[in-house]
């Protein structure tokens, strides 16, 4: 039950990371990853053959297909493909400490990462890591939560809409009322008729 606990809240912070992060941060992103990286990804989203031709679309169908894969691990796998060259950089920094690091040891390596992927991508990274239950998931929970410049943004709690009750217009109301008067006159001439065929035997 506990693991299942720790996997939901590394996934809600990857959400949170991957929600942040803007569309021009996600477009620079994606123009910075190798070619089969980039086409893995549009086969991910859904394009067709050849790839999406027009950035606005990527993004779209990122954010589309990272919302629905919240649970069915569509979001790790365009974090992952996003965020893999931060993290071989990562782990290459840690040296002998990259299986499980201090938090000490993130922090003198994450500033070198976020000059070079910009932080976006080093938060969605870190967050991605928690998801995989890495064994450094407490240190870069921590880091994400209440570090000064690593932490996630707080999440923005939209209002809810309350919609008004569904109603039908004039036009439906009428038809419905015509209908109603049809049935109940269809019913009122079958009694008729039964009456008539009763005093008649």
């Amino acid at each position: 039950m506990n693991q299942m606990k720790n996997r939901l809240h590394g996934l809600t912070l990857l959400d949170r990371a991957f929600t942040a992060t803007t569309d021009e941060e996600l477009e620079a992103l994606v123009a910075s990853l190798p070619d089969d990286h980039r086409k893995a990804l549009d086969e991910l989203c859904g394009a067709r053959e050849g790839g999406f031709t027009e950035p606005a679309s990527r993004i779209l169908a990122m954010r589309a297909t990272a919302a629905r894969g919240r649970l069915n691990g569509g979001l790790e796998q365009i974090t992952t493909l996003l965020c893999d060259q931060c993290l071989a950089d990562c782990i290459e920094a840690l040296g002998d400490h990259s299986e499980n690091p201090t938090e000490d040891e993130l922090l003198e390596v994450t500033p070198a990462l976020v000059e070079k992927h910009g932080l976006a991508t080093v938060r969605m990274m870190m967050a991605g890591s928690v998801a995989g239950e890495a064994p450094a998931s407490v240190a870069l929970t921590r880091l994400l939560k209440h570090d000064d410049n690593l932490a996630l943004p707080p999440v923005e709690h939209e209002e809810a809409i309350v919609l008004p009750p569904p109603t039908a217009d004039d036009d439906i109301k009428a038809k419905r009322k015509a209908a109603k008067a049809a049935r109940q006159a269809d019913a009122r001439a079958r009694r008729e008729q039964q009456a008539r065929a009763r005093h008649s035997g």
